[in-house]
C-alpha cells in the first residue's frame, strides 16, 4: 500500500496518490477529503484550536460578554475549517468566509454544508487587492465587529497587505478591531532560525513574498484610522496581531 509521510512525520496509507498534495514552497500538506469539495490543511487543523483561545479572551474583552450579535469577514478563507470551527463556538457572530482560488470556495461550502452552521454566510470571491466597490456583493462603510485574516501577509505580494488594512480601515466600525495571525518580523529582526529559514525559501519561491515587519503593518494601519492593539505569542513561532479601528474612513 502506498503511504505518504506528513508534516508530523505520521505514514498515513495512500488509496489514490492524487488525494494528497504538499506544497513545498509554503510548508502546506493538503488532504482531500472523501467529499472530494473540502479540502484538510493539517496546519490549519493544529493552529485552530490556539487561534480559538485568543478568540475567546480578545472578544470578549472588546465587546464584552454575552454581547449581542456581531459580525465578522473573514479574508482569505482557505480551506473554510477556521471559519466553521469559531462559528460553532462563537453562535452570536455571523460569519463570512471569503477566498480568491475556486477550490477553497468549493471546500468552505463543504464545510458549511456539513457542519450546518446557521451563523456562516456563503463564501465569496474576495480579492483584496480590489476596491471594496468592485466586490461580488455590496458592503457599506462601519457595517463590521471584525475581520479575521490568517496564514496570507507572507505568502501574498504587499499589495495584498495593503488591500487588507485599507478594506479593514473602511469597513470596521469605530472599535471593531481585525485579528492577524502568522510569522512576523519585530523591528527589523526575525526569529527565531527557523523563521529566517522560511522567510529566505519564501523569497526564492516569490520574490514579492516573505515575513512582513510588523512597524511596517503598523504605518499601513496607522494610514487607515487604526493602532496596533496586541500581540500574542502563538505555537510554531506565529503570533496574532490585534489591530484596533480608532477612527471612522470614508468609503471610496
Amino acid at each position: 500500500m502506498l503511504a505518504i509521510c506528513s508534516p508530523d512525520g505520521m505514514e498515513e496509507p495512500l488509496d489514490h496518490i492524487t488525494d494528497y498534495f504538499w506544497i513545498t514552497s509554503v510548508g502546506i500538506f493538503i488532504k482531500k477529503t472523501m467529499s472530494q469539495s473540502k479540502i484538510v490543511v493539517e496546519a490549519a487543523e493544529r493552529n485552530k484550536e490556539p487561534i480559538l483561545k485568543v478568540l475567546e479572551d480578545v472578544i470578549p474583552e472588546k465587546f464584552g460578554a454575552g454581547s449581542p450579535s456581531l459580525s465578522a469577514l473573514e479574508i482569505s478563507s482557505g480551506s473554510g475549517q477556521h471559519v466553521v470551527y469559531f462559528a460553532e463556538k462563537f453562535k452570536n457572530i455571523m460569519w463570512q468566509p471569503s477566498d480568491i482560488d475556486e477550490k477553497y470556495i468549493e471546500s468552505i461550502k463543504g464545510f458549511i454544508a456539513d457542519e450546518n452552521l446557521e451563523n456562516v454566510k456563503s463564501p465569496l470571491v474576495i480579492d483584496i487587492t480590489k476596491p471594496i466597490s468592485e466586490w461580488p456583493v455590496a458592503f457599506t462603510e462601519n457595517c463590521l465587529d471584525l475581520i479575521i485574516n490568517i496564514n496570507m501577509v507572507h505568502i501574498t505580494p504587499w499589495s495584498c497587505t495593503e488591500g487588507l488594512f485599507v478594506t479593514a480601515g473602511k469597513l470596521l466600525k469605530p472599535n471593531g478591531i481585525m485579528i492577524t495571525y502568522g510569522p512576523y518580523a519585530i523591528h527589523g529582526e526575525i526569529t527565531p532560525e527557523s523563521n529566517v529559514s522560511f522567510n529566505a525559501s519564501l523569497k526564492k519561491e516569490n520574490e514579492a513574498w516573505g515575513l512582513r515587519d510588523v512597524d511596517d503593518l503598523e504605518k499601513e494601519a496607522k494610514k487607515n484610522g487604526m493602532t496596533f492593539d496586541a500581540m500574542f505569542n502563538m505555537p510554531a513561532n506565529n503570533k496574532i496581531l490585534v489591530w484596533l479601528k480608532s477612527e471612522e474612513k470614508e468609503l471610496a
